[in-house]
């Protein structure tokens, strides 16, 4: 019985798996949506492993826990770290991710009573994951709100910013900021202003009402300042007054929605901001199960994405650690030197799931090419997993179609160390 059954209800509660083989076993009679589980079987040298298709978790937007909704570019469904999690952890397991993103498997790995590790060289992924492990109560965040000054004490007025935002609005904007700022270099951030944070930094930008700027860009992309004066003068648009304390209140109200249960006080959480190839603050054998999405071949450019975030958090980001690979070969040595880092890390039969998505229409199948450098660093491919479902509306906004082009799949390779 899983501790936070109150929290989480996945689509079955599964046994929990003990080994390899019970895996397999479920994955071959899978059929919760009414379809058969397909099954290739593929070789590389002496190692057989099977490759799963199915539907193996809902497409549904809204079937996970409020407290996931945070928008970040190029990051997969919490269901995916859950349907693992709920099968391959107990209450207490270590579970990590390497390139930590928005904190999707963090936050699915503490709602099933775990202790966490997360890392990513984008500040942004601590500023939004940490708060929501922990999240204040409503109460809490609207006292808070009604004590931050609305009313800039510096002449720090970010002017270029009009484009996105009424002039009263940037002004509460600017303010949030300073008081972040001001704060955070007396070390006085305590967990209710990162919640106010994380949540303000959620809603910089976006093409709603919930958001403060005008319609721009969908919330995990920022258009630049010449973007948005286009899309203005297209849609004929001038930014209008948005209460930026309000939106904050609605979000996190959204976010609290289902209920989130306090952790146990032995629960614990660490972040880390290294290279995901060099993770020497990790201890050896020390990691349960891992669930990660390396950044992917030439998709995503993060900083472009995130700089109106970047400037709102004061985050300071080195640009030389940020993988922006194009070439495959070179791709494929950096993500070896990731596997072995996490051989080093995992325990004894410990288990990677390991997901690349789909790339170039699907020409170019990175699962394959994981398993290969796995086996070179001493890991065992038990399976892949191909999880095939129609793309999502933030995908159809853009006009990618489902098995034409962008990522239309979640191919996971699972790993284990074996002893």
């Amino acid at each position: 019985m899983l501790i936070t059954d109150s929290l989480f209800e996945p689509e079955v509660q599964p046994a929990k798996l003990e080994n390899a083989e019970s895996l397999l076993k479920e994955m071959s009679f899978f059929r919760l949506f009414g379809k058969n589980t397909e099954i290739d079987l593929n070789v590389i040298g002496n190692y057989k492993f099977p490759i799963f298709k199915n539907e193996f978790w809902t497409s549904k937007q809204r079937a996970c826990h409020s407290i996931h909704e945070i928008s970040y570019r190029a990051c997969f469904k919490p269901q995916l770290p859950g349907f693992f999690i709920s099968r391959l952890c107990k209450p207490g397991s270590v579970v990590y991710d390497p390139f930590l993103g928005r904190g999707t498997t963090l936050i699915e790995a503490r709602l099933h009573g775990c202790n966490v590790i997360g890392n990513d060289v984008n500040p942004l992924s601590q500023i939004l994951t940490e708060p929501r492990l922990d999240p204040p109560s409503l109460i809490e965040v609207e006292n808070r709100l009604r004590i931050i000054p609305d009313k800039l004490c510096k002449n720090s007025l970010r002017e270029d910013l009009n484009v996105f935002y009424h002039p009263n609005t940037l002004v509460e904007i600017c303010a949030l900021k300073e008081y972040f700022d001001e704060k955070r270099k007396k070390d006085i951030l305590d967990k209710i202003d990162k919640w106010i944070l994380m949540v303000a930094t959620n809603r910089l930008t976006g093409h709603s009402e919930g958001f403060f700027s005008v319609y721009t860009l969908p919330p995990n992309q920022a258009a630049t300042v010449e973007s948005q004066k286009k899309i203005n003068k297209r849609l004929n648009q001038t930014p209008k007054y948005k209460d930026t304390k309000a939106i904050i209140l609605k979000k996190t109200r959204s976010l609290l929605s289902d209920d989130f249960r306090a952790a146990p006080m032995q629960l614990w959480n660490r972040f880390y901001k290294c290279s995901a190839d060099k993770t020497d603050l990790i201890k050896k054998c020390s990691i349960d199960l891992v669930v990660t999405s390396p950044p992917f071949l030439d998709i995503v450019d993060y900083l472009a994405d995130n700089w109106l975030r970047i400037w709102f958090t004061s985050a300071v980001f080195d640009e030389n650690m940020l993988w922006q690979i194009k070439d495959l070969d070179q791709w494929i040595v950096k993500m070896k030197a990731v596997l072995l880092e996490l051989k080093r890390v995992l325990k004894d039969d410990g288990t990677i799931a390991f997901e690349v998505g789909e790339v170039r229409n699907s020409k170019v199948n990175l699962d394959l090419h994981i398993a290969e450098v796995a086996i070179e660093v001493g890991l065992n491919p038990i399976c892949i997993v191909r999880n095939e479902q129609a793309f999502t509306k933030t995908s159809n906004c853009w006009g990618v179609a489902n098995n034409r082009k962008g990522t239309n799949s979640n191919r996971i390779v699972v790993l284990r160390k074996t002893i």
